[in-house]
């Protein structure tokens, strides 16, 4: 985003108001920047610049008296143009590194986890968000005898996603009748849709077992709802009510709108789905970017990473004056350890690793 109107100097004077109104949550007048910035102008140079900046659409006089707050555009600019780099304290480094070493098993669970790092490191709101797989297919089939009636099921699928699911039956299973099924699901499951298992292929598998034809539908259930897993989207919040915290929030009516928003998950994953356009990484949604009237106070950041085919997202909601400094850099960790925890296998199948 360039705009050849703002001179150093105006960057400087946006930026400074943009910080200081994350600080304190105030409007900013010319007297503070003149005393407490680094600004090397009068307080009549800077008043000039900030009425500038103000026709040029990114500061806006609350009052006729107040000092200047940012406007959505300004919000931008800050977030595109003007963020340096944020660095990371010590316990954030190593609760991160913490998120690291820990071999989370499930999907739900890193959901969960990084939803509530993200609060944790920021005092705003978590978010993370899986995509579905839409029409998830199985490469290969494995299987592993547990016990007498217990089998481990190993799903192989496209972009070499391994579930696993532990399957139990009321009758005692040989290790010839699971190699047979297991070469049966290899011949007539693979590269199938959840959909595409029809009662006919059943029907086909369970004859095929012959006296062992018990052992089709409680695996296929396993195979369904492993599928099931793989195609449904989710969305994982923390620390929602840290948002109390801040003065935005206050108005009951405004919270409960923006309440609305986040507990219905298809409207939230809406609004993750409309900002990532592709064009980076960070993807910053700013009040009224879109057309949920309970996000009209409220900012959204998220950082997107594709793992095998599917997007995760995490991020943090909070006031439109947040820290995004903070914010920027602690997504960029937190992205960085989701895509070597699966970068190195730490989530390959449901069951935890030993180290």
């Amino acid at each position: 985003m360039n705009d050849s109107r703002l001179t150093p100097r105006k960057m400087q004077i946006l930026r400074a108001i943009v910080d200081a109104h994350i600080s304190h949550g105030e409007p900013v007048g010319s007297k503070y920047l003149s005393q407490e910035s680094r600004i090397s102008a009068s307080p009549a140079t800077i008043r000039n610049e900030m009425a500038e900046l103000e026709e040029m659409g990114y500061l806006v006089q609350p009052h006729t008296s107040a000092g200047r707050v940012p406007s959505e555009l300004g919000y931008k600019y800050y977030v595109n143009s003007l963020v340096e780099q944020y660095s990371t304290t010590k316990a954030e480094i190593d609760e991160i590194n913490q998120l690291l070493s820990y071999k989370l098993s499930a999907m739900d669970e890193i959901l969960a986890e990084v939803s509530r790092l993200a609060a944790s490191s920021t005092d705003y709101t978590g978010i993370a968000f899986k995509s579905g797989f839409g029409q998830a297919r199985i490469k290969q089939f494995k299987s592993v005898l547990l016990s007498g009636r217990d089998f481990l099921l190993v799903m192989t699928f496209e972009g070499d996603i391994v579930k696993t699911k532990t399957v139990r039956l009321p009758f005692t299973l040989t290790e010839d009748a699971l190699r047979r099924f297991t070469e049966a699901a290899n011949m007539y499951l693979v590269n199938l849709t959840s959909e595409a298992i029809t009662m006919p292929i059943i029907m086909k598998l369970e004859a095929l077992m012959g006296s062992s034809g018990g052992m089709v539908h409680p695996a296929v259930k396993a195979i369904y709802e492993t599928m099931s897993e793989l195609d449904s989207a989710d969305v994982k919040l923390d620390g929602i009510t840290k948002l109390l915290d801040y003065p935005e929030y206050s108005d009951v009516s405004d919270f409960r709108e923006l309440l609305g928003v986040l507990e219905e998950k298809d409207k939230l994953m809406d609004v993750i789905s409309s900002q990532d356009d592709g064009e980076g990484d960070i993807h910053v949604y700013i009040g009224t970017d879109g057309e949920n009237r309970g996000m009209k106070n409220t900012s959204m950041i998220f950082k997107t990473i594709n793992i095998g085919g599917r997007q995760l997202a995490v991020g943090v909601i909070g006031p439109k004056r947040m820290n995004y400094q903070k914010v920027i850099e602690m997504l960029n960790g937190l992205a960085s350890g989701i895509d070597r925890l699966f970068c190195d296998g730490a989530l390959l199948t449901d069951g935890r690793h030993d180290d």
